[in-house]
C-alpha cells in the first residue's frame, strides 16, 4: 500500500511539472520564428528570423492574406500596432528576402491601458494637520492640562529614582 501512495504522489508531481509544458508546446510549435504579445489594445511582434529586415501584418477576421492585413515594416527585427480592436487576429511576418518568418493567431481583449500624462488640477493636500482650525477655549485648556499633567509625571518620576534605597 505504500509504494502505491509513493507512486501516485510521484505521478502527480510529474504531471503536474508536464502540464505547463505540454500547454506552452503547441503555441512555440505553432511560430517557431516569431514571438507575439499583447498589452490592452497593442500587439507587437519580435522576430531574429529576419536579419536583413522585413514586413509584417495583422490580419484580422475577415482578412484572406498578406495584402489584406496591417502591415507595418521591421524596425529592429520588431513591429508593432496600436489600437487594435478587440477579437481574435493572425500576424504574419515575411523576410525581405521573401521566406516567411512565421505566423502566430492572438487574441486582443480591447481593453486599452489607462496612462495620463497630465498632472492633477490640485498639489498634494498635506496641511498643517490641526494647526490652522480654531478650537476655542475648553479644548486649548483640555490639552494644556494634559501637557502638564505629563511634564509633572515625568518629573515625578525622575525624582522619586533619585531618592536613595527607593525603587
Amino acid at each position: 500500500m505504500r509504494i502505491h501512495r509513493i507512486s501516485l504522489r510521484s505521478g502527480l508531481t510529474v504531471a503536474a511539472v508536464a502540464l505547463p509544458l505540454a500547454l506552452s508546446a503547441p503555441a512555440a510549435l505553432a511560430a517557431p520564428g516569431i514571438t507575439v504579445t499583447v498589452n490592452g489594445t497593442t500587439v507587437q511582434a519580435t522576430t531574429a528570423a529576419c536579419p536583413s529586415g522585413g514586413k509584417a501584418a495583422l490580419l484580422s477576421n475577415g482578412a484572406a492574406n498578406f495584402a489584406q492585413g496591417r502591415q507595418v515594416d521591421l524596425a529592429g527585427g520588431s513591429a508593432s500596432w496600436q489600437n487594435v480592436t478587440a477579437g481574435t487576429h493572425t500576424v504574419v511576418v515575411i523576410c525581405q528576402d521573401g521566406s516567411t518568418a512565421g505566423s502566430q493567431t492572438v487574441t486582443v481583449s480591447g481593453a486599452p491601458t489607462a496612462s495620463s500624462t497630465t498632472a492633477p488640477a490640485r498639489g498634494v493636500r498635506g496641511g498643517f494637520g490641526g494647526a490652522v482650525e480654531d478650537y476655542g477655549t475648553v479644548t486649548l485648556a483640555a490639552g494644556g492640562a494634559l501637557v502638564v499633567s505629563a511634564l509633572g509625571g515625568g518629573a515625578w518620576y525622575l525624582r522619586r529614582r533619585t531618592v536613595r534605597g527607593r525603587f
